[in-house]
């Protein structure tokens, strides 16, 4: 089944590069590449915990390929796509692969107009598998983890140019100001199977770091492991999350011990979703299309100031039991959704025509479709397009920045405006406090005596 839909793909990539011509398909960028930090825990998390590597490999493997079919197969197909897709996602999770992709292996269309967007996510992933080595390698001591960790941080923000920030999603979202783009929503609206798809990946590699931060260095880590793969395949992927899951909620030891690091993947899996809003935008040709992904990447990058930001979020389940998949994990309501509605009341205000105050009835029909917008699927009653469309529907003379329509431009009022509400909320939160490791976690106990424990202390 995967070959069949690879060698598919790939005719489509041959004829619209045929098609498209050199100067949209063929776009001409420096291609200069940075290895992997050297280490003694290299590979570690492939030799001790195969299986684990192997599903990481899946889920980049769909990272990967959604690109291509998203920027070839027209929106008109978009439940074959959808449908299909999803599918060949779960083939491959059943029927893992050996080895680790790179992007451009299964995106060889996007590749030749975007390659610094596949690059910034190959990045971020080669941080993903130095993490996952050094919590794997118990040659580390416990009490050196953090040490190794702060290093691959370093690594990665200083050797690479546009790095993901380590500063909180909060913060880079605002910058981003995608919310009201012309695209926002489509792929989580459209492509709901696929784009659950991710939200359960983007449960499951948070989770990963924290069964091992529960297990420490010895044989109890493939225990853990093992516990948590058995309720990714039997609960996560046949009822996944409606939200993106962010480390503050689904790894919270991890968050504390390295927020950059913690940071740095939430926003590259948000960065996976605008991107895939992107490329299922078609009223946007390639060239266009490279610009707002690449003025996205800059506003999500690493920016001088953002490593003091690094411990500014709340931690609502410091507790939390990566083998269990909790009912707070399930649903829309979350720190992702209180992100977006935040942004959108900062916002507001300046899309109201001048003189012109919302009325009840109107307030009371945005604030339905933006919940129905974040909300993956097609719901009875909402509106048709992206969320922009949506608003613009229920108010035909909104006001809108010039630049919140054309790609590559940031209306940089609007974000001006979020970044002060924000910092009126939160700028003088304090900081989430950082985890012991001067000593090595006693394994927990089993999964359903943690429920037990968890229900005892909400009575």
């Amino acid at each position: 089944m995967i070959r069949q839909a690879l060698r598919t793909l790939g005719a489509a990539v041959l004829l619209a590069l045929f098609a498209t011509g050199p100067a949209s398909a063929m776009h001409i960028e420096q291609r200069d590449e940075v290895s992997y930090l050297r280490g003694p825990y290299n590979f570690d998390f492939y030799q001790r915990h195969n299986h684990s590597y192997r599903i990481s490999a899946s889920i980049h493997f769909a990272h990967g390929i959604q690109h291509d079919l998203l920027a070839l197969r027209p929106m008109e197909e978009h439940v074959k796509t959808d449908q299909a897709s999803d599918a060949m996602y779960l083939d491959m999770l059943f029927n893992p692969p050996r080895t680790e992709p790179k992007m451009d292996y299964y995106a060889p269309y996007t590749n030749q107009f975007a390659w610094r967007l596949l690059r910034s996510i190959d990045w971020t992933h080669m941080h993903h598998e130095q993490t996952y080595d050094i919590l794997s390698d118990e040659g580390i001591p416990w009490q050196e983890k953090k040490e190794w960790t702060d290093r691959a941080v370093a690594y990665y923000l200083d050797q690479l140019d546009l790095p993901m920030s380590e500063a909180p999603l909060d913060v880079t979202m605002r910058r981003a100001a995608v919310m009201m783009k012309p695209y926002f929503s489509l792929f989580r609206n459209y492509y709901p199977q696929s784009n659950n798809f991710f939200y359960a990946a983007h449960w499951w590699h948070p989770v990963i770091y924290e069964a091992l931060m529960l297990a420490g260095n010895g044989e109890a880590q493939q225990a853990m492991l093992d516990a948590t793969n058995k309720t990714y395949y039997e609960q996560v992927l046949r009822d996944r999350p409606l939200r993106m899951l962010l480390s503050r909620e689904a790894m919270p030891r991890y968050s504390r011990m390295s927020p950059e690091s913690a940071n740095i993947f939430d926003n590259l899996h948000m960065l996976h979703g605008i991107a895939y809003d992107i490329l299922a935008y078609d009223a946007w040709s390639p060239d266009e299309q490279r610009e707002e992904l690449y003025r996205v990447i800059r506003a999500m990058s690493h920016q001088p100031g953002d490593e003091k930001l690094a411990r500014k979020f709340a931690l609502p389940y410091p507790d939390m039991d990566p083998r269990v998949y909790h009912d707070w994990m399930r649903g829309t309501d979350g720190a992702m959704t209180r992100i977006m509605l935040e942004m959108w009341d900062e916002m507001m205000p300046m899309m109201m025509p001048r003189g012109m105050a919302m009325d009840e009835s109107q307030h009371r029909r945005m604030s339905e479709q933006l919940r129905m917008k974040l909300r993956p699927g097609l719901q009875q009653g909402e509106l048709a397009g992206s969320l922009h469309d949506a608003m613009k529907t229920i108010m035909p003379d909104m006001r809108m920045a010039p630049e919140a329509m054309r790609p590559g431009e940031t209306p940089k009022q609007m974000v001006e405006t979020m970044l002060q509400g924000w910092h009126r909320k939160y700028g003088d939160m304090p900081d989430a406090q950082p985890i012991s490791m001067a000593d090595e976690p006693v394994p927990p106990v089993s999964p359903f005596q943690a429920i037990k424990a968890e229900a005892a202390t909400m009575r």
